[in-house]
């Protein structure tokens, strides 16, 4: 057994005052005797405005959130997967990364978000994150003291072959930080994290984005921790906070052997 949290949090423009609030919530979840601690996508600032976040944002070594998150978790031993940051690959190019830190503050891997969340929602609400971030295109799985962690972002959510071949190759819990937005998130945000859950006798750890932003744009929050037969262990609405809840890691590979589906295709 080990323990798991999922930060809420409501993202704004500074990467500092971020920090900040990420570190209150990881001290929280360090209370609770967390071993392992994850935060929302687009963690470290919250925009789509691509001319503003390549004034801002800066490569993997000299972001400052990730540094900062670096020395917490090396402080306090607890392995961190930063949700996402934007990150800055050459002049022109954003990615939209999640980073995953361990016990010691180095950093083990990344991926880089494959979907692109190119939707029009209706006249007023679209986005286009094509025309911000350059898209990734590798899976990304790495073991954890307790098991395969297979990782993703938010919109990958809707493409369950990504999450088959994470399952297939060994992940025993599945990452998928998020920003839904509100509107979607109340119609869809369950039910696929529930079925992504049960399809691949995962767990499944949703840190998110909630509330309305600074901006303007609404997030639906609702962070879960779902078990590999997609039962919700663990929610937190709209406000920012954590959920921490102790992980089985024998249970996904039990419930495989009862019904081998992962065998079948």
């Amino acid at each position: 057994m080990f323990r798991v949290s999922c930060i809420q949090l409501r993202s704004n423009n500074s990467i500092s005052q971020n920090l900040k609030k990420t570190e209150k919530l990881i001290h929280k979840a360090i209370k609770q005797k967390t071993d392992f601690i994850l935060t929302p996508e687009v963690s470290s600032l919250f925009s789509l405005n691509k001319k503003q976040l390549l004034k801002v944002c800066k490569s993997m070594n000299e972001d400052n959130y990730i540094k900062g998150i670096k020395i917490v978790a090396k402080k306090y031993k607890k392995w961190i997967l930063i949700g996402s940051v934007i990150i800055k690959i050459s002049k022109t190019k954003l990615v939209n990364r999640s980073v995953l830190i361990d016990n010691n503050g180095k950093i083990r891997t990344f991926y880089d978000k494959i979907h692109m969340y190119d939707v029009v929602l209706s006249k007023r609400e679209k986005y286009f994150e094509s025309k911000t971030f350059s898209a990734g295109n590798k899976l990304k799985s790495f073991n954890l003291p307790w098991g395969r962690l297979g990782l993703s972002i938010c919109y990958d959510l809707r493409f369950p072959n990504l999450y088959r071949k994470l399952s297939k190759s060994g992940s025993l819990f599945i990452s998928i930080p998020s920003a839904f937005t509100e509107t979607t998130g109340k119609k869809h945000w369950h039910t696929l994290i529930k079925a992504r859950a049960i399809e691949n006798f995962c767990y499944i750890l949703a840190p998110a984005q909630g509330g309305t932003h600074y901006n303007g744009r609404k997030t639906y929050g609702h962070s879960m921790i779902v078990s590999p037969d997609g039962k919700i262990l663990k929610e937190l609405k709209k406000s920012e906070g954590v959920i921490t809840v102790s992980i089985n890691q024998n249970l996904p590979k039990k419930l495989r052997k009862v019904i081998p589906s992962l065998k079948s295709d």
